[in-house]
Order: structure tokens, then C-alpha cells, then sequence
């Protein structure tokens, strides 16, 4: 039985070197395809959709009577008004607009 035991760590062992020894080959290579995508995502300013679409999306809600989500959004927190939300989701973003013209006030 302890042969077994004993067999099966120096298998475990090896397969760790050995995962180890190729994700040290590839670090180099994720950290170049990381420093790749950072600098396509900072080249891009993020900004919310059209303010208009926005309004428009509000108004159509608003003629058809459908109720925004009366659960705040996992990024809400006390005090936030809707621009705290841009930076997360622009449907959080959205939503937040839409609730606060409906109800006049925002989640609490």
C-alpha cells in the first residue's frame, strides 16, 4: 500500500514540474499578449451610448407602462447616482435612468 501512496506523489511531482516547466515558457508569451490587449483597451476611450437612445429607450418604456427593475443593480450602492453605474454596465447605466424617471428617486 505504501508503494502505491508513494508511486502516486512521484507522479503528482512530476506532473507538477512538468505543468510548471511550460507555464514558465508561456508566462513570457501571456505577458506579451496581456501588454497587447492593455494597449488596445486604453487606446479606445470608453463612453456610454448616445444620450438620445437612452431617452428614447425611457420614453418607449414609459408609453408602453412596462416597470423598470425594482431591484437595484449588484454595483448599486447608497448615495450612487446613475453616473456611478457608466463605468460598470451600460444597461445598469441605462436602467438606472429609466428608474429614477419613473419613481423620481433612486434605489435605496
Amino acid at each position: 500500500m505504501r508503494e502505491a501512496w508513494s508511486c502516486a506523489i512521484a507522479l503528482g511531482a512530476a506532473w507538477l514540474l512538468a505543468a510548471a516547466s511550460a507555464s514558465a515558457a508561456s508566462d513570457d508569451e501571456m505577458a506579451q499578449m496581456q501588454k497587447q490587449l492593455n494597449a488596445q483597451v486604453m487606446s479606445r476611450p470608453f463612453t456610454v451610448e448616445d444620450q438620445a437612445k437612452i431617452d428614447a429607450y425611457v420614453e418607449d418604456a414609459m408609453k408602453k407602462d412596462i416597470k423598470p427593475p425594482t431591484e437595484p443593480p449588484p454595483h448599486w450602492l447608497p448615495g450612487y447616482t446613475c453616473m456611478d453605474l457608466w463605468r460598470y454596465a451600460y444597461d445598469e447605466y441605462r436602467d438606472c435612468f429609466y428608474y429614477h424617471r419613473y419613481y423620481g428617486h433612486y434605489w435605496r
